[in-house]
């Protein structure tokens, strides 16, 4: 007679070895895409550039909080750090920097929108995004 109260048989779990994230590698390119020195990125966050080296050259791994401040001083999404191809959006076609800017720059403005002109904006992109497919 079988148990039951036996627990299932274990199914073997495979781990497949995965490239450890290079956060800094990522920090250093995007900075550098835009021209921007580490001294930019200190102005814009009051984060230390011995700080920024650390990390950029992988001795120190900065904080979600940390990420917060590079992402806003590169004014790019804080996702674009975990991004395989932060350059890509999720239809697959590539963005140009003036189009991610520009982007960013909606959405940083569209978040001080009152109700009445975010209905509004939405309603134009819709609009718009009906066009174009």
């Amino acid at each position: 007679m079988e148990n039951a109260y036996a627990a299932p048989p274990a199914t073997p779990i495979s781990l497949t070895p995965t490239q450890p994230m290079n956060i800094g590698g990522t920090i250093r390119e995007l900075r550098l895409e835009r021209s921007m020195s580490q001294g930019d990125i200190e102005k814009r966050t009051g984060l230390l550039r011995c700080y920024l080296s650390r990390v950029e050259n992988g001795h120190t791994v900065p904080s979600l909080e940390t990420l917060k401040k590079i992402a806003g001083a590169l004014e790019i999404p804080l996702g674009q750090f975990f991004s395989e191809e932060s350059a890509k959006d999720p239809y697959g076609f590539a963005l140009s920097e003036d189009e991610i800017k520009f982007l960013t720059q909606v959405q940083r403005y569209s978040a001080h929108l009152n109700d009445n002109d975010r209905k509004l904006l939405l309603a134009m992109v819709r609009k718009f995004a009906a066009t174009v497919s």
